[in-house]
């Protein structure tokens, strides 16, 4: 479990440098908004040379916990969306050959992506990873735990984790609940999305609004003595995803007039990977909150 903890950490740090970077570029103007292919391929180009994040923050973090076996770590971080993105694209882009689609993609596109992958992507995920083993110093508490662990009491059910995944979920999708709609308007139907500037002061909401909600649970969690917080910390945040999938559902029913097996198929394929991708990004983000907030509160304490 410790390898999978530390590989979604370093996934999702890697999709908060494309995200922001992609960002970027579109405020500098550097995207038609005719051509959607261009943030396409830069997606692509940026998760590429951004494996070299996800490889150390995963290694970094897994060493600092002490853990050994860094290479299947590293592994694993590579495939931890590499792997269902490409199972779910394979499906897509057949169905796509077989209906005749030009949504489909030539076979040498495939073969250089995978190459870009290959030759590429897990290089620099592997060269991260040895930095980050190296440069970990240890995990560095800020004090003293005991040796057995602490009998956990019952909690309310308005404590419960179910109950801070939905409370941890909803507000930060209420905060881009609004700019949802013209992104999935712009994607899947005939809008123009240019506002870039104004979604990046949303991205930056987003962001803070997860590690607000994210401390404020965890101190609740903790005034409960429920020491678990780190994996409840990811998906408290995380489960944002999910609300984006609902809402993913609203609009394909009660807004757009797509039809057929095919849009289908790729509207609620490429709809999943987008949630994956929010619940690795922000889980991140939530955890690194919470210990931030963790290590300032413990710092000072003084333990016989």
């Amino acid at each position: 479990m410790k390898s999978l903890f530390c590989a979604i950490l370093g996934v999702g740090a890697q999709f908060l440098s494309i995200v922001t970077g992609i960002l970027v570029m579109a405020m500098l103007g550097m995207f038609n908004v005719h051509r959607h292919g261009q943030m396409n391929t830069a997606g692509v180009l940026l998760f590429a040379l951004t494996s070299c994040i996800a490889g150390y923050v995963a290694a970094n973090t897994y060493r600092k916990m002490g853990a050994e076996g860094w290479v299947w770590n590293i592994n694993l971080t590579s495939c931890l969306f590499s792997m269902p993105f490409f199972i779910i694209w394979s499906i897509i882009n057949t169905i796509s050959w077989a209906y005749g689609s030009t949504q489909a993609l030539p076979w040498t596109t495939i073969v250089l992506l995978m190459a870009l992958w290959l030759f590429v992507g897990y290089p620099l995920t592997v060269i991260g990873g040895v930095f980050g083993k190296n440069m970990a110093n240890g995990f560095d508490a800020p004090c003293r735990t005991k040796n057995i662990a602490r009998e956990i009491p019952q909690v309310p059910w308005y404590r419960s984790c179910v109950a801070h995944c939905v409370v941890g979920g909803f507000l930060p999708f209420s905060a881009i609940s609004v700019e949802l709609y013209y992104i999935f308007a712009t994607v899947w139907g005939r809008e123009q999305y240019s506002l870039y500037g104004i979604l990046f002061v949303v991205y930056g909401i987003l962001l803070s609004v997860t590690a607000c909600i994210s401390v404020a649970l965890t101190y609740f969690q903790l005034s409960s003595e429920d020491y678990r917080w780190w994996w409840r910390s990811i998906f408290s945040a995380g489960s944002t995803g999910l609300f984006v999938l609902l809402y993913a559902l609203f609009y394909y029913f009660k807004r757009s007039n797509m039809t057929g097996f095919l849009q289908s198929v790729e509207f609620f394929g490429y709809t999943i990977l987008v949630c994956y991708v929010f619940f690795l990004m922000l889980g991140t983000v939530s955890f690194f909150a919470s210990l931030k907030f963790v290590r300032y509160i413990y710092v000072n304490i003084k333990m016989d």
